[in-house]
């Protein structure tokens, strides 16, 4: 179960720093319910998901994102996986220089879906510091 897990977090990792459209969106399937940290509440569909994603490595210019996994926990239990991870993402120049990063949480939800593991639903999150309210985005 890791290795289906690591491969998805693997493509994941990939088609973000190869800011990857599709690659990206193969990893969801087309009922998958998103809780990102920007802009919405949710995103509904993977429709919907897509144009996030789209509008988010548009913006990135010249720049790339390099994004890594720490912490990796699962539970499995038959045709569902949860995934848990902190996860760091790096704004890289296009001479591959980091310029910025920040860190988050994020959980996986993956069912078996068209053959193969899909994110069914994902939620990414940072604390908020108490006295202040803001996000903290470092460990």
């Amino acid at each position: 179960m890791m290795e289906s897990v690591r491969h998805i977090l693997d493509v994941y990792r990939d088609a973000v720093l190869a800011k990857d459209v599709d690659g990206f969106l193969a990893l969801y399937a087309a009922d998958a319910r998103i809780f990102d940290m920007w802009g919405a509440w949710s995103y509904d569909d993977a429709e919907a998901w897509r144009r996030n994603v789209e509008g988010w490595f548009a913006s990135l210019g010249s720049e790339t994102v390099g994004v890594a996994f720490d912490d990796v926990r699962t539970i499995a239990t038959g045709d569902l996986v949860v995934a848990q991870a902190f996860v760091t993402y790096r704004g890289l120049s296009a001479d591959g220089t980091e310029l910025r990063s920040m860190q988050n949480r994020v959980t996986f939800a993956l069912g078996r879906r068209d053959g193969g593991w899909r994110i069914v639903h994902e939620h990414s999150s940072s604390p908020a510091a108490f006295e202040t309210g803001k996000v903290m985005l470092a460990r």
